[in-house]
Formats: C-alpha cells, sequence, structure tokens
C-alpha cells in the first residue's frame, strides 16, 4: 500500500467521522474533502473540481429543475390529492402506493429521476397527512434502489456491466435477465422497510424550509356559484376531507336561512358555507375555481389582477388600522386588490359570518393580492408576513406540458437515443422555452446544497480510482477469499462492489472490480457471467450511505443523519446478499 492509499484512507475516516457526528452540514463537509483531496496532491485542482461538470451532477441539476417545474405548474398538487384520494388517512395504503409507485418508474429509468419525481409528491403528502417527512422520504429512495436490478435499463450501472460483458466476447446483459433476482430483492427490501425500516427512523425538527404543518385552522367563508360543478353534489362526495383538509362547520341557503349540514345534504348554487381547515387546503380550494370566497364583496377581480396575484400569511398588529373593523368595511379588495381567504383565532371559535367579523389583535389571515401592495402595508405596519414566502397561486394549465416534458426526458434516456444528462438538458431548455416556470423562479426553488454534496462526493470516487486503492482492495478480496471456495470469492466480489460503491459511483465501482473479477473466473474456469451478474447487484446495493444520489436528494428535506442510513440500511444490506448469494449461483450457475 502506498502513502497516497494511506492518505486518502486517512481522509475517508475522518470524513465518515464528521458525517457521522453531524459536526457540520453535509455539504460543507463534502466541500472539505474536495479541498483535502487536491491540498494532498491526491487529486489535480482540474480534477477535484471536475465534479461540477459531471454527468452526475448535469443529471441532478437537470433533474431539480424539471421536478420544480411540476410543482410550480400544480401538478404535484394534482397527484398528491389523487393519492390521498386513494389512501384517505390510512399510512400503510400510502406506503405501498408510494414506493411500489416509485419501484415501478425506477425499473424503467435511473433512480435519481424516480426520486427526484416523488420527492415532492412525498412531501406535499406529508404535509397534508401530518406525516414527518423522513418516514416516507427514505422509503421512496431506497424503493427506487431496490429497483436497479429490475430490468437491464434500471440503472446506468447495469448497461456499464452489459457493455464489459460484450468487451470480453460474452454476450450482453438481456433486458430482463436480472429481474428473476431483481423482483425478490424489490420485494423483500419493501417488506423490510415497511415492517422494521421506517420504524428505525426518528422524526427530528425540521428547519425552515421544511416545517412541519402547524395545527392552526383557518376559517373561510365561501359562496357556491350557479356553474360550479359542485351544485348537486352531496357533501360527502365533495372530497372536503381528503383532498383539502377541510370541513363545513355551517351553511346558509337563501329563502332557507341557516342550515346544518349532513354528509348526505345536496350542494345548490347560492349556498354560503363557512369552512374550517388548513391554509395549504384554502389555497388549493382558492385555486378549483369552484367556489368564490366572500372575503370581500365586490366582484371579481379582472384577469389582469389575477395574474398579478400571490398569496401570503399574515398577523394583524398593535396599531393597525385593520383592528376592530368587519371586511365588509374595510373593502380591501377595491382599496388595495387584497382578497382575505380565511382568518384565524388562535384557541377560538368563529361564530359570525366573515364579513361580519371584527378583526382583532392576532389576528391571522389568509390573503391572495398584488406581492408588491401585501410587501407595502406590512410596511405601514398593517400586519406582520408570517407565511415563509409570498405564495403565487398555482396555474395548473401547464401542468399537461411540464408532465409532458418530464416524459420526454425520461423516454430519450431510456430508449439511449442521449444520454440522461443530456436529456434533461433538453428538458429544462424546454420548460423554460415554454414558461413553465421561469428561471428566475427555478434558481429560487433549487436544493442548490443536494448538488453541491454529490458534485463533491464525485472527487472522492476520482480519487480511489487514481490513487490505486480501488484496485488495490479487489486484489486483496481474491487473495483473502481464496481460490478454492468459488461461492465465497462470489460473496467476496459482492462484497467489494458494495463497499466500493459507497464512496465512488456504483458505475466506477463495477469499472473498478468487474474486470478483476472476469479475469480471475476465467483463470479458475468459473462462469465470468456469474461474477457480472453479481457485481451488478452489489454495485448497486447502496444504502449504509447517504452518498448515493438517490439518498442525498431526500437527505436535506427529511433532516437526516449520516447514522440513520447506517441503521436503517445495514440490516437491508446484508438481506440483500443473502438473497443473490442464494439466487445467483442458482440462475447464473457457476
Amino acid at each position: 500500500m502506498t502513502t497516497t492509499m494511506i492518505i486518502l484512507l486517512i481522509i475517508i475516516a475522518i470524513a465518515i467521522v464528521l458525517f457521522s457526528l453531524d459536526a457540520l452540514p453535509a455539504d460543507v463537509i463534502g466541500i472539505g474533502i474536495m479541498i483535502a483531496l487536491i491540498i494532498t496532491g491526491i487529486l489535480t485542482p482540474a480534477e477535484g473540481i471536475a465534479g461540477f461538470g459531471s454527468d452526475t451532477a448535469i443529471k441532478t441539476l437537470g433533474l431539480l429543475l424539471l421536478t420544480t417545474a411540476l410543482i410550480r405548474t400544480g401538478f404535484v398538487q394534482m397527484v398528491t390529492r389523487w393519492i390521498i384520494e386513494q389512501v384517505g388517512e390510512d399510512k400503510n395504503r400510502l406506503f405501498w402506493l408510494v414506493s411500489l409507485a416509485t419501484a415501478g418508474m425506477g425499473s424503467f429509468t435511473s433512480n435519481t429521476a424516480s426520486t427526484a419525481f416523488f420527492l415532492p409528491v412525498t412531501l406535499s403528502i406529508s404535509k397534508k397527512l401530518k406525516q414527518h417527512p423522513s418516514k416516507m422520504l427514505m422509503t421512496i429512495a431506497f424503493a427506487a434502489i431496490l429497483s436497479s436490478s429490475m430490468t437491464a435499463i434500471a440503472t446506468s450501472t447495469n448497461l456499464v456491466v452489459s457493455g464489459l460483458l460484450t468487451d470480453y466476447g460474452y454476450a450482453p446483459m438481456g433486458m430482463f435477465e436480472l429481474t428473476p433476482v431483481g423482483i425478490i430483492i424489490l420485494f423483500v427490501g419493501l417488506v423490510y422497510m415497511f415492517f422494521i425500516g421506517r420504524k428505525l427512523i426518528p422524526e427530528r425538527d425540521l428547519g425552515e424550509d421544511n416545517t412541519l404543518p402547524r395545527n392552526s385552522r383557518y376559517y373561510a367563508e365561501v359562496i357556491v356559484p350557479k356553474k360550479s360543478e359542485w351544485v348537486g353534489k352531496e357533501i360527502r362526495k365533495l372530497g372536503l376531507k381528503n383532498s383539502f383538509d377541510l370541513a363545513i362547520i355551517s351553511m346558509h341557503r337563501p329563502k332557507e336561512g341557516d342550515l346544518k349540514p349532513t354528509e348526505k345534504m345536496k350542494i345548490k348554487a347560492g349556498d354560503s358555507l363557512v369552512l374550517d381547515g388548513s391554509r395549504e387546503g384554502i389555497f388549493a380550494l382558492n385555486d378549483l375555481k369552484v367556489v368564490r370566497f366572500t372575503g370581500n364583496p365586490e366582484d371579481e377581480l379582472s384577469e389582469t389582477l389575477k395574474k398579478k396575484h400571490g398569496m401570503a400569511e399574515v398577523v394583524l398588529l398593535p396599531g393597525s388600522r385593520l383592528v376592530g373593523q368587519t371586511l365588509r368595511e374595510l373593502k380591501l379588495r377595491k382599496r388595495f386588490g387584497i382578497e382575505v381567504l380565511g382568518i384565524q383565532r388562535r384557541g377560538k371559535t368563529l361564530h359570525e359570518r366573515l364579513m361580519k367579523e371584527r378583526l382583532q389583535i392576532g389576528d391571522q389571515l389568509l390573503i391572495h393580492g398584488d406581492p408588491q401592495t401585501i410587501a407595502s402595508l406590512e410596511n405601514d405596519d398593517s400586519f406582520r408576513i408570517i407565511s415563509d414566502t409570498i405564495e403565487a397561486p398555482v396555474d395548473t394549465k401547464k401542468a399537461p406540458l411540464a408532465l409532458g416534458i418530464f416524459a420526454l426526458t425520461i423516454i430519450l434516456a431510456s430508449t439511449n437515443i442521449m444520454p440522461l444528462a443530456v436529456a434533461t438538458m433538453v428538458g429544462t431548455f424546454l420548460i423554460f422555452l415554454t414558461r413553465c416556470i421561469t428561471p428566475a423562479e427555478a434558481y429560487r426553488s433549487m436544493n442548490w446544497s443536494a448538488l453541491i454534496l454529490i458534485s463533491c462526493m464525485l472527487a472522492l470516487g476520482k480519487a480511489m480510482e487514481v490513487s490505486g486503492l480501488a484496485t488495490y482492495l479487489a486484489s486483496q478480496v481474491v487473495d483473502l477469499m481464496g481460490w478454492q471456495n468459488p461461492k465465497l470469492l462470489l460473496g467476496g466480489f459482492f462484497l467489494l462492489s458494495m463497499a466500493l460503491t459507497q464512496p465512488m459511483s456504483n458505475q466506477a465501482a463495477a469499472v473498478v472490480v468487474l474486470p478483476i473479477a472476469i479475469q480471475t473466473a476465467q483463470q479458475l474456469g468459473l462462469n465470468p457471467r456469474s461474477f457480472a451478474m453479481m457485481i451488478a447487484i452489489g454495485a448497486a446495493t447502496s444504502y449504509i450511505t447517504p452518498l448515493e444520489p438517490a439518498c442525498m436528494m431526500v437527505y436535506g428535506p427529511g433532516n437526516y443523519r449520516f447514522m440513520d442510513f447506517v441503521k436503517v440500511g445495514s440490516l437491508l444490506t446484508v438481506i440483500i446478499f443473502g438473497i443473490a448469494i442464494l439466487m445467483v449461483p442458482v440462475l447464473w450457475p457457476l
């Protein structure tokens, strides 16, 4: 072992300690690793920063931008509502629906793409069901990785293995050659996560960007227009509880007066409903335009004003000119172009109709209006904005277009028309060109820490390669396992591939290990295909650290720690090793 290898092992050991202690943010540790590799001379500066321009970094950037477009156009909210309608509040059904959908997509495209697609959906569902996102985010990352052995195109690692086989004169990997073992790995892995894995995941307070939903409830008053699709429907069939987390607490019907709403009561045009629910539900209902909010009595806003509008959550301050007045008296829409969607008064039920309710100090309002006007009123000390941002209303008209562009990207990559990195850049260009999302909106919403961490950690994989440490470890496995027991040697190559794929990319681990394995098999008169399939499975078994790109994408949003993956992923790795060592010699006899 050379001095360079020893230094690299020390850097890896320090990195693991820092990750496990969470002494610094993960992306900061990643930057430190890259700098250490350059300063020690293991990598040149060009090699150290090459990860930022790598195929992995570019495809991650593109996927993050594409999923941001799916969020901003409302597609994620639409999928969220559909899923909640299917599962209700049954978190077990939610687990299977989301994890199987993630694995299904991951079987025909990269696990990074599958995770990127379902990440915002899972976050949105978790908020609506008031479930900590950590319980599902690790599951979708693992489900995407578990699907890696389902088909030959499920991961680029399989394509690398297939290419190396042809280089040595063997037949390429068949499209469904790995499926018999892959489907068992997927099924057993999801069963493990359902009964054991998710119970090992801790729930921690989230940061400012991923706050859990507050318990505050808002009251909103709406009128059902004549052309609303609600007219003639029973209340129970509106999906208010499951889709919007809303409930009708009182009802007023012209000529009939106040009514007590029941599940089987049919909605009529002109009905006035007082709703109790979450801010997200009220925002979502406002987007659908099936009811008219009565926060102000004036006529509907012009289309020009609507396009300028955004959402905000505000609290009234002492001395505010709004305190003591009713919404009818204030005429906010006429004076400022602002509409009040709901009112929340902590710990108290509002008995008056919203139009007649006198505002009090500390009232929280959901308002809909021009962002500049909202900001100017805050400067006037009328209220303080307490939502994280002034939320723009979702324009769902472009949701099908955003989905179509995402699907086109995946098709271009999965059919090998172009690499995934290039395909995602094509998709990004199209979403900007079609105005599904503006560049400013996209860059503001990006998870830059995940991209930085992935790019920096690629430097560690490169260091393993150029220093010769990966090849040295491979030769040590052959010497340690010996030549007499082929099954033991096969297991050794699985373990080596699995170990190397933690700091290195899956593809790099396969490229380093497979040639040595094929040459060893040829010398011993064994079947090289057995070793190739074992290495393909081992290189995809990246659960015990969060350094796999799919895991890095959920690392921040789930507020995980390095040791969470060690705790949950270790037993899963052992299970997959057991399945592989039993099935590979049977399906591909040694």
